[in-house]
């Protein structure tokens, strides 16, 4: 069986995640024994690309198809995506990615496809300016129309954050200060890096100037430094997690937050929970590489009787609730066709059930820092009012942000500056 070219994959996986609601976080991954190293940056750059520009080609392909390729003729349609994006945002010359589009046809099993495909993507360059001018002639937003909705009715500002999602993010470390200060790792990298951070990143952050292979990063291999965006940073600098504590790293995986606290505070006792055991591997290799210690279960945070075997109460807890994960698209394109309308009441529910059966775990005068990847106030700033109205015994504590003191925050993502995220610190009263 001749092997498949990157196109021809790159167009699976788009119709696994367009069609069966598959993560790009989740198919990668399961590709890469089968392609050869070299060609995995560029199926990478596809897929994502795809999805983050996804109705711009398909108002293209409505435009140059007269009958929506439906059924089996889907992986046709996923072609084309494939074939606009590199028409229109790669360095790949117009013969050859059409040649190589239509060539995956062959592979894929859909000769009789081959002369559609070729002429749809033929006209396309021919026509090019015309059909841009129909298709741009509204800005366009790039998202669904009830994310859109929800971003206007919460934000005066939400043009930005659209403006946001849909550019490329920025690369950012966290310096291991077990090894080295901020400032002389800074000296290791030299060039690579950026120096606009705004007030609202960490001093462990460092983002670099161009994205780079974690191996080519300085100490990498021996825990010296960590890929994690900066204002995810914040959660650990904000739990304040302190040597000999019990700490519970709620949803853990994959394990970002659980190494930092124990750079912070290499003597607490962490335990690290995820429901979804595929992903605790991450855990465990990120513990290894760091040369850590926390005990790692499997299990649901909304039972937690079912894993603390005794009668545990913590210290501090970290709560990185599951979330529609809308504070960080540019990283995930795909969050914008995966996710629907009726998930953000589903997971604000979620949210709040684990809130309540992790509260119980508490300590008296214990802190909980509960934190989310998401913009939108149902599962944030609307979750925690609920919560405290409904808990008598929990207060907000103040967190300061380099210097301001405030009860909680929403981050927002901004091109140079980090992804979407929410906080707000919660005490347990001892009365």
């Amino acid at each position: 069986m001749k092997k498949q070219s990157s196109r021809a994959i790159s167009a699976q996986i788009i119709r696994q995640v367009l069609d069966e609601g598959k993560s790009l976080s989740a198919l990668i991954p399961q590709i890469q024994q089968e392609v050869d190293a070299k060609d995995l940056p560029f199926i990478q750059e596809i897929t994502f690309g795809v999805c983050r520009v996804l109705p711009r080609l398909e108002a293209i392909i409505k435009l140059l198809v007269a009958k929506p390729l439906k059924g089996k003729t889907r992986l046709v349609h996923c072609l084309l995506l494939v074939g606009l994006y590199q028409l229109l945002y790669m360095r790949v010359p117009a013969h050859a990615a059409v040649d190589e589009v239509v060539n995956a046809t062959k592979t894929l099993k859909l000769d009789s496809f081959r002369a559609l495909t070729n002429g749809v993507l033929r006209r396309f360059l021919r026509e090019q300016e015309s059909i841009l001018a129909k298709v741009d002639k509204h800005w366009q937003t790039l998202h669904p129309e009830w994310l859109v909705n929800k971003l206007k009715k919460a934000y005066p500002h939400w043009r930005e954050i659209i403006g946001a999602n849909n550019q490329r993010p920025p690369m950012w470390l966290r310096v291991n200060t077990q090894q080295n200060s901020s400032m002389d790792y800074v000296k290791l990298l030299g060039d690579s890096v950026a120096t606009d951070n705004t007030n609202e990143i960490p001093d462990s952050a460092i983002r670099l100037v161009n994205p780079q292979a974690v191996t080519s990063l300085p100490n990498f291999a021996t825990g010296g430094v960590t890929v994690q965006d900066a204002h995810a940073q914040w959660s650990a600098h904000w739990l304040e997690p302190q040597n000999d504590e019990w700490i519970l790293d709620a949803c853990a995986a994959p394990g970002g937050k659980t190494t930092h606290i124990l750079e912070l505070a290499p003597q607490a006792n962490v335990i690290a929970v995820d429901i979804e055991s595929s992903r605790l591997k991450r855990v465990e290799e990120n513990l290894q590489r760091l040369g850590q210690q926390a005990t790692v279960l499997c299990g649901d945070a909304t039972q937690p009787e079912q894993w603390l075997k005794e009668d545990r109460l913590f210290d501090r807890i970290l709560l990185d609730a599951p979330c529609s994960a809308t504070g960080v698209i540019r990283r995930h394109p795909d969050i914008k066709w995966l996710r629907k309308e009726s998930d953000i009441e589903e997971l604000a529910e979620l949210q709040g059930k684990i809130l309540s059966a992790l509260w119980k775990k508490l300590k008296p005068n214990g802190v909980l820092l509960y934190a989310t990847c998401s913009v939108l106030p149902e599962e944030n700033s609307e979750q925690i009012k609920r919560f405290l109205e409904k808990t008598r015994d929990a207060k907000l504590v103040e967190i300061s942000l380099n210097g301001e003191k405030i009860t909680k925050k929403q981050f927002f993502p901004t091109p140079n500056g980090g992804d979407g995220f929410f906080y707000a610190k919660l005490m347990k009263r001892a009365d």
